[in-house]
Order: C-alpha cells, then sequence, then structure tokens
C-alpha cells in the first residue's frame, strides 16, 4: 500500500485554508490563490514536508479535470448569441491579438521561447472566480455582467482550443491536429445526440430518476464517466485533456435541461464533489510544485512577476473598451479588472509549457506569482468599483435587456 501521508497533509491544508478563511469573514481573499500559497509552503522550496507522489498526483490530475468540468457548466450557451456573443469574440480577438504581440515582444527582449505560448496563456480568463464577484454586486443578471460572463466563456473555451491545436505535445503537424481537432468535435456532437436520444426513453429516464438520489447516485456516476471519457478521448484525439474535462461539462449544460425540475440538486452534488474533495488537491500540489528557487534566483527574473502582471491587465483589460455602449466608466474598469483576473489556466499552461520546454521554471514560477497576483488584486478591486457605482449610478441605467440578445 502506497504511502499516504502526502495526501494527509494536502487533505488538511484544503480543509485548513478555507476554514480560516471563514474565522475571518471580512477577510475576503480567494480561497484558491491562498491553496498555492499554502502548497509553496509546506513544498520542497520551503518547509519540505510534502512531495509529489502518485496517490497525490491521481488526485491533483482529479481536481483539475472537475475544475474544467464545473467551468463547462458555468457557460452561459443562452446568452452566446446576438449582439452579446459579438461583443464577446470582438474582444478575445483584440486581447489575443494585443497577447501576440507582447508575446513577440517578450521573445525579442530574450524572455521567453514561445511567443504563441505566453500569448495564449495570457489571453485565458478565470471564470469560476469572477461570476460569484459579478453576484456579489448584484451585476450578474444585467446585461454588462451578461457581457463580462460571456467574454470570460470565449476566452476560456478559445485559450484551451488554442492550446489544443498548438501546443498538445502530439508530434503531427498543425493541419493533422485540426483534422484531429475536428474528428474529437464530432466524436462529442455523436455522444451529446446520444444523450438526448435517449432522454426521450421514457424507460431510460424513469431509471435515471429513480437511481438519482439513492445510494447510486447515478447522475453523478453518469457525469464522472463522461468526465473522464472525454479526457481520455481528448488525449486520443491528439488534443489537450483539458479540453475534454471542458466539453464534458459544456455537454451536460446543454444536453441536461431538466427543465421538468426532476433533479435540481445534480449540479450541486457535483460541485460538493468537485471544490469538496478534488479541486483543493490541484491548487495545492500546484504550489508544491512551485519552483520559489527559480523564481527568486535573480532580481531580474523576480521583475518578470510584475510585468507579467501588468501585461496581462493590459491584454484582458484593454478589450473591455468594447462593452463602452452598454456601461459606464466605473464598470468599464471593472469589467477589465474581471478579465484579467486568471489563475488555474496559467497554472496548467506553465507546466505543460516546461514539459514541452517551451517554458523555462523561472518564467513558469513568474506566471504562477503574477496569476496568484491577479486573483489576489483584481476581483476585490473590481467589486470595491462596482459597488461603489451601485451607490452612485443605478445599474439599470447600464443594462438594457435589448442589446443581450439581439
Amino acid at each position: 500500500m502506497p504511502d499516504l501521508m502526502n495526501l494527509l497533509i494536502v487533505a488538511a491544508v484544503a480543509f485548513g485554508v478555507p476554514f480560516s478563511l471563514g474565522l475571518v469573514p471580512r477577510l475576503r481573499l480567494p480561497a484558491v490563490a491562498l491553496e498555492i500559497v499554502a502548497g509553496i509552503l509546506i513544498g520542497p522550496s520551503v518547509l519540505g514536508w510534502v512531495s509529489v507522489d502518485e496517490p497525490l498526483q491521481v488526485f491533483a490530475v482529479v481536481g483539475l479535470s472537475f475544475l474544467l468540468l464545473i467551468a463547462g457548466l458555468e457557460v452561459d450557451f443562452d446568452r452566446l448569441r446576438g449582439k452579446t456573443l459579438e461583443l464577446a469574440l470582438l474582444g478575445f480577438g483584440i486581447s489575443f491579438g494585443l497577447a501576440l504581440a507582447a508575446g513577440y515582444l517578450l521573445k525579442a527582449g530574450g524572455l521567453v521561447k514561445s511567443p504563441l505560448l505566453i500569448a495564449i496563456a495570457l489571453s485565458a480568463t478565470g471564470l469560476g472566480i469572477i461570476i460569484p464577484i459579478l453576484k456579489d454586486a448584484g451585476e450578474v443578471e444585467t446585461v454588462f455582467g451578461q457581457l463580462v460572463v460571456a467574454s470570460a466563456s470565449v476566452a476560456e473555451v478559445g485559450t484551451i482550443v488554442l492550446l489544443s491545436l498548438f501546443f498538445s505535445g502530439q508530434s503531427s503537424g498543425v493541419g493533422a491536429k485540426l483534422v484531429l481537432l475536428i474528428a474529437f468535435f464530432g466524436f462529442i456532437g455523436a455522444v451529446g445526440f446520444v444523450i438526448v436520444a435517449s432522454e426521450h426513453s421514457m424507460r431510460f429516464t424513469a431509471t435515471l430518476t429513480r437511481l438519482q438520489d439513492t445510494t447510486a447516485q447515478i447522475r453523478v456516476r453518469a457525469a464522472f464517466v463522461l468526465l473522464v471519457g472525454f479526457t481520455v478521448a481528448a488525449e486520443r484525439f491528439g488534443a489537450e485533456a483539458i479540453l475534454g474535462s471542458f466539453l464534458a461539462g459544456a455537454i451536460i449544460k446543454l444536453v441536461d435541461r431538466d427543465q421538468a425540475m426532476t433533479h435540481p440538486r445534480f449540479r450541486v452534488k457535483l460541485e460538493s464533489a468537485g471544490f469538496g474533495i478534488f479541486v483543493p488537491f490541484f491548487f495545492v500540489v500546484s504550489g508544491v510544485r512551485f519552483d520559489a528557487g527559480a523564481l527568486f534566483a535573480s532580481g531580474s527574473i523576480l521583475l518578470r512577476v510584475p510585468l507579467f502582471l501588468a501585461i496581462l491587465l493590459l491584454v484582458r483589460g484593454l478589450p473591455a473598451l468594447v462593452f463602452r455602449m452598454v456601461a459606464d466608466r466605473p464598470r468599464l474598469v471593472a469589467a477589465g479588472l474581471l478579465q484579467a483576473t486568471s489563475l488555474s489556466f496559467l497554472v496548467v499552461v506553465s507546466q505543460l509549457g516546461q514539459s514541452l520546454g517551451l517554458i523555462t521554471a523561472a518564467n513558469g514560477a513568474a506566471l504562477i506569482a503574477a496569476g496568484l497576483l491577479s486573483v489576489l488584486i483584481f476581483p476585490l478591486s473590481a467589486l470595491t468599483i462596482l459597488r461603489r457605482a451601485e451607490t452612485s449610478v443605478p445599474s439599470g441605467m447600464v443594462s438594457r435587456p435589448s442589446l443581450a440578445v439581439r
């Protein structure tokens, strides 16, 4: 039997971080950022209590998969249409263009090896982080809030697809990868069609309903099979595994509408399994893997952290100006800050880039550190701005529903 002491320590940290934050409710800090910091403290870079062994590796991989599954569930496809979709796509196009320019400038300065990989990394937004902020500010249902969520959703999907297309770790060319990616999406569509067709069977639906709240927890098990199946399929088709995890959540969101409200607790159960057990392992283990020695090796490397943070703010913040027709200045600033909030994708890209030899350990550590600062600074700043705007300018003045679907 493998030694589970590392697993125990990380599980204790995963419990202790949010519980400690709960003891001080006025301290509004994102738990995910502190989980990574705690992982750094207990890892080889500081205390050396924990090393990443096989059990931790498995839990971390499942945690990342659950994180992407839940991110797929967050995408509101009903709102991704019309003017909202146009503005979100325009914003992402501008963002990626700025990121690509920044990547080539960094390469010209001898700071990075792959400008495209850095551009993809800096074009993402932490969808799961910004939605609670918008809910706290009462903006998530406004046209402005819908645009921010749509923009983050497009950025989430776009960066994952681009990462799979150009940096899947497979030896085939981009053309071959594109064919495989199209085939993979065709496979996903076929699975979705089969699921929808199965739901028309009264016997199938009745069996699901009967077993969903028993010890079988059949819907949760089905979601987990879908998660693992799509993750494995993504790897088989030469795509990144995270694309399969994300699309598993998206497929569940699209096909399992439950208009009759027969399983209202299904999503709560998935989030309980994900956030309650597996997802914290991904963040804590990411901290354990963090190479603090490489980051603090020299002052020039340490200065890359504010540089990456500033580029992240520019690349994702400036495109928020496309919302100027439906938002006042405070909300534009808040949108820019929220869109510039990113962490989990930076962790994934830094780990992938190091495995491919395209990102140095120093740059990987600097990227993650910049992501940590973005999570600690930008959402709280945006929430403060939105709350002040709420007291001075009613949100209805900037929330014209006609723009949401036209």
